[in-house]
């Protein structure tokens, strides 16, 4: 933090601070990790923040949380700070802290942990292939906490099951899944070379067809991109591969177009109850607006 105060304690009026929680008001053009040193004071020795609030200081992806969720952080004691924009998970065994940027941090695995307390097993995917990806989690460690009994091991290691650390996007993640659940096998991040020449990679291939599916996301709108995107497929089709972009509307709302490009591809006929398992997790993902409010509930943030 920088060195001017960081935070107040008590009551202002004054429109040069921001209200945090009773009592706690942070400089109103002051740094966005503001709000969490004044909510860090408040905490007791050897707590530190997890679940999304951790994840975020982190810089994983994370799945459209909905607004208004508390900040969270994990301790042993039973003695709880009580607020409703701090959320405390008590942990056994005691978490282990480290310091990031200056506030108090559980684990990476301790993260993944909370996370897959409440969030939907497709939200935990999304999370994992991010940690992964970045080096915060490393397969062994991975491997090691799917061994403890701890809550939320259940749907990590569901989630460890489906994690691929080569995704580059959520939404690259989300096109697996959809693939994977449709019993379409794909291979992430495939490298076309010829004469040992690389000509594209893309973000899936239909395994034994000469065929790419990508996500094509907001920066493929880029004019320099767009042009990049138009010569990397003259080259595909130069090749004889095949590339079918597609974008959150597909992914989300119209997956059966997904479906049936692919099974016309692998030569198989059109069955449309293959997406009951995609329709399944997306219903328990913040993905979706059902899913967000089930996390609501879940957190017991709102009344069914």
């Amino acid at each position: 933090m920088p060195n001017e105060q960081p935070f107040l304690q008590g009551r202002t009026r004054s429109r040069a601070w921001t209200r945090v929680a009773h009592g706690l008001y942070v400089p109103s053009d002051g740094p966005d990790e503001a709000r969490l040193h004044a909510l860090a004071a408040q905490l007791h020795k050897g707590a530190g923040f997890t679940h999304h609030t951790a994840a975020r200081m982190r810089g994983w992806w994370l799945p459209p949380l909905p607004t208004g969720l508390p900040e969270f952080a994990a301790q042993n004691s039973r003695n709880r700070p009580r607020r409703p924009e701090l959320r405390i998970i008590r942990t056994t065994p005691e978490p282990e802290i480290t310091r990031l940027r200056g506030l108090p941090i559980v684990s990476s695995i301790d993260v993944l942990l909370a996370l897959a307390r409440h969030l939907g097993l497709l939200d935990v995917v999304v999370v994992l292939d991010s940690a992964l990806r970045c080096g915060d989690v490393t397969p062994h460690q991975l491997a090691c906490a799917q061994a403890c009994r701890r809550f939320g091991v259940r749907r990590l290691r569901a989630a460890a099951a489906l994690a691929d650390a080569r995704s580059e996007s959520p939404f690259e993640t989300l096109l697996r899944l959809l693939h994977v659940v449709c019993e379409i096998a794909v291979v992430p991040q495939y490298e076309l070379k010829v004469d040992g020449c690389l000509v594209a990679r893309g973000d899936l291939r239909l395994v034994g067809r000469d065929t790419f599916h990508e996500y094509d996301g907001a920066v493929h709108r880029d004019r320099v991109h767009h042009r990049h995107d138009l010569r990397r497929e003259r080259d595909l089709v130069e090749h004889g591969w095949v590339r079918r972009g597609y974008t959150d509307l597909e992914v989300l709302h119209r997956p059966a177009t997904i479906l049936r490009d692919a099974d016309r591809t692998l030569g198989r006929p059109h069955d449309p109850d293959r997406l009951d398992a995609w329709y399944a997790l997306l219903r328990e993902s913040c993905f979706t607006p059902a899913g967000r409010r089930y996390l609501l509930l879940r957190l017991g943030l709102i009344d069914d």
